[in-house]
């Protein structure tokens, strides 16, 4: 029985014996894939909050490239017929528990509940891929990254020091020349779809008053996190009301937002969520999104917060929102503030 069906189960029954509304509970904690580098900061910063850590690391990893391919029921054996290896990336990270079907098809739902033509999603990859080019080329994520050694047979480790998805030679006659990848006649391709990546993205959190002492200046204040869900059919629209109550939660609107990174799963569910929202596309993703860097699943979440805390900085902007779609219909969002001038007036 697949982990996701015993989960759904247990969950039911919950909610029959205690007789409550499934749009009563904000939050299911199951593991939560993409998100799960962005949830990690809230977790950590719940523990900071009720005493039980002064400092914590949190963030997330991911090495697609090293998913397995597994042999179901090898425990107990296969009697007849063929027996075949699962892709734990798909299976585990890119596949619809509950539709039996790729991400890349609800992506396609959303395109069509959405109206987001191919065209749009093209441009909109085109664009991703442009912004990106342009900030590695100035060097706008050399702060932000950890450079890696990786060995060879022979002579000295390479080190890799930046994002090799980026694809400057990107043009929009290139993205309308591929084929639909995950249905006849669809409008999602590999070109304005998100790579499969290996990464990983921590941040170090603690009280304001910590960093006082250990004479730390700190990046931001996380003001809320919040989580919620949608139909796992439109998976790519969980932004949407995970952005709203963490907006609610911070007491602020859109209109306050000076920088927003919105993981870029797909551009269909991008310029859906963009649309839904009614944010002002602008401030959205200023140095491209997953569809150029990537989408390494589990560091993901951590990844887009990097960003969004290092433009802050940069640009002396003082809200900031991080948000990102789940596979299984969930959303994910945490608001940031940064203090260009003066102390931090944080709460913690």
């Amino acid at each position: 029985i697949p982990a996701s069906t015993l989960g759904a189960t247990v969950i039911k029954q919950l909610l029959a014996d205690a007789k409550l509304d499934p749009e009563k509970v904000d939050e299911v904690i199951l593991g939560q894939v993409c998100g799960s580098g962005l949830k990690a900061l809230d977790l950590g910063a719940q523990a900071i909050k009720c005493g039980d850590a002064k400092v914590v690391i949190a963030g997330g990893q991911e090495s697609m490239s090293l998913a397995p391919h597994a042999l179901p029921k090898s425990r107990v054996g296969q009697k007849m017929g063929d027996w075949k290896l699962v892709d734990t990336m798909i299976q585990d990270g890119l596949w619809c528990a509950f539709n039996k079907y790729h991400m890349g098809v609800t992506a396609e739902n959303v395109a069509a509940e959405y109206g987001v033509a191919r065209e749009a999603q093209d441009e909109f990859a085109a664009a991703s891929q442009a912004k990106a080019t342009a900030a590695q080329q100035a060097g706008k994520f050399k702060q932000q990254i950890v450079p890696v050694a990786i060995p060879q047979r022979k002579g000295a480790a390479v080190m890799f020091d930046q994002d090799e998805y980026i694809k400057a030679n990107t043009t929009l006659k290139s993205l309308q020349g591929l084929k639909p990848a995950f249905k006849k006649g669809g409008s999602v391709t590999a070109g304005n779809a998100s790579g499969l990546n290996d990464g990983a993205a921590a941040v170090m959190l603690m009280a304001a008053s910590t960093a006082a002492q250990l004479n730390l200046t700190p990046l931001a204040v996380i003001r809320s996190f919040a989580s919620a869900g949608v139909d796992p059919k439109i998976m790519g629209t969980g932004p949407i009301p995970a952005s709203q109550k963490a907006l609610a939660k911070a007491g602020w609107s859109i209109a306050e937002l000076d920088l927003v990174e919105a993981n870029e799963a797909f551009a269909a569910q991008a310029c859906a969520v963009n649309k839904g929202l009614g944010w002002d596309a602008s401030k959205v993703n200023v140095n491209g999104g997953a569809i150029a860097i990537g989408h390494p699943i589990g560091a993901s979440g951590c990844r887009v917060l990097v960003d969004l805390v290092h433009e802050m900085a940069r640009r002396g902007a003082r809200k900031g929102l991080a948000t990102l779609c789940i596979g299984g219909g969930q959303g994910v969002a945490l608001c940031v503030e940064h203090f260009p001038q003066g102390p931090i007036q944080a709460k913690l």
